[in-house]
């Protein structure tokens, strides 16, 4: 059986594992040593189900991916309705169209929750995600080029956004 549902402290696990997938993979996130479950349980205690949840994918009982939404500039009040996501699926299940779903979901749940854009920050390089943002309806508001330095191969950060929603008074 498969789910999409709100993260929890007992999925963190899993939640980190699959991050440290992408850490070590190079060029599918910034980070570049793996991260710790207790650092995680951190970044979970910042992401409020009510104002900035993390979402998972559900697979035979076994988290297979998850996407958060996050603040933008915390506390500057003309950002408030604009927020950051990020999405991971674990690499024994690319493919499947799981990616899509996590962020078809969040997308939904960011608009329910009152946010008009959201914004992924992906590397160059990151061909596998810049396809589905672009398939999922975002574009390229920016890029910063040559940001990113792994060991002396730098990329650059690419910033892909999609309004979600529209206020009373546009």
């Amino acid at each position: 059986m498969e789910m999409i549902r709100l993260a929890t402290q007992e999925d963190l696990q899993q939640i980190t594992a699959i991050y440290n997938q992408a850490v070590l993979a190079k060029f599918e996130t910034a980070d570049t040593d793996p991260v710790s479950v207790e650092s995680r349980e951190n970044w979970l205690a910042v992401h409020p189900a009510d104002q900035y949840p993390v979402i998972v994918y559900e697979y035979a009982g076994i988290v297979r991916g998850w996407c958060s939404i996050s603040p933008y500039r915390r506390g500057r009040g003309a950002l408030r309705f604009t927020a950051e996501i990020s999405y991971y699926v674990d690499r024994d299940m690319r493919g499947r169209g799981i990616g899509g779903r996590l962020l078809e979901s969040a997308i939904a749940l960011a608009a329910s929750l009152g946010f008009r854009n959201l914004f992924a920050i992906v590397l160059d390089r990151n061909h596998p995600s810049i396809r589905l943002l672009e398939k999922s309806g975002f574009r390229k508001w920016g890029e910063m080029p040559g940001v990113a330095d792994f060991d002396g191969d730098e990329c650059g950060h690419l910033y892909y956004g999609k309004r979600i929603a529209h206020s009373a008074s546009l």
